[in-house]
């Protein structure tokens, strides 16, 4: 029987400038459903990429009542850990409405936002086939770049300059950086794909 596991969890501050910052939440997704191209991912999202992401779910499927995300509170304190954790559950279960539904798991922008940490832009332009690399290729790129448990990117960062060149990857034409992509996850040898 398919299943889809998601968790919203680990919020973190995020220093956009010196005046502004933002919270970001970590996006686990296991499972064995044939519509998902990777089976365990992890990536990083703020509330507004949730927003664009509902939004454009609606747009593309008009006939379906979407699920509501937690209301945008105008005295949110990301300082309070039960405003914080009040958003983290209701963007959980706004994700778990949304997997269940087979029409909205065929839109390509629930994927790319649930398995690349590409920008609403860059995701636009994917599905749009404004890029040079296609919807499966950004996941599958993102996928090898993010396989790594964070101390090995530690370890690897240290020895980078006894490294060859030929060693780094060909991230360069999906613009990920390792700094976008460290998430934390970390993941059983048993679950990770073979």
């Amino acid at each position: 029987q398919e299943f889809v596991t998601v968790l919203v969890r680990d919020p973190r501050t995020q220093k956009e400038d010196s005046w502004h910052s933002y919270i970001d939440y970590e996006i686990f997704i296991h499972t064995n459903s044939m519509c998902f191209t990777r089976k365990t991912s992890c990536v990083r999202r703020r509330f507004r990429e949730f927003v664009w992401l509902r939004q454009r779910l609606q747009s593309n499927a008009v006939l379906i009542q979407l699920p509501e995300l937690p209301s945008k509170n105008p005295f949110f304190n990301m300082n309070n850990p039960h405003h914080v954790d009040h958003r983290r559950q209701g963007l959980q279960e706004f994700l778990e409405k949304i997997l269940q539904d087979a029409l909205l798991l065929s839109d390509s922008r629930l994927h790319l936002f649930l398995q690349t940490q590409l920008s609403p832009e860059d995701m636009e332009a994917c599905v749009s086939g404004q890029t040079r690399y296609s919807v499966a290729d950004a996941i599958h790129e993102f996928a090898s770049l993010n396989r790594r448990f964070p101390i090995e990117d530690e370890e690897r960062k240290k020895g980078k300059n006894d490294a060859d060149s030929n060693s780094e990857s060909s991230s360069s034409r999906l613009r990920l950086s390792d700094d976008s992509i460290s998430c934390g996850c970390k993941a059983s040898p048993a679950s990770e794909e073979s």
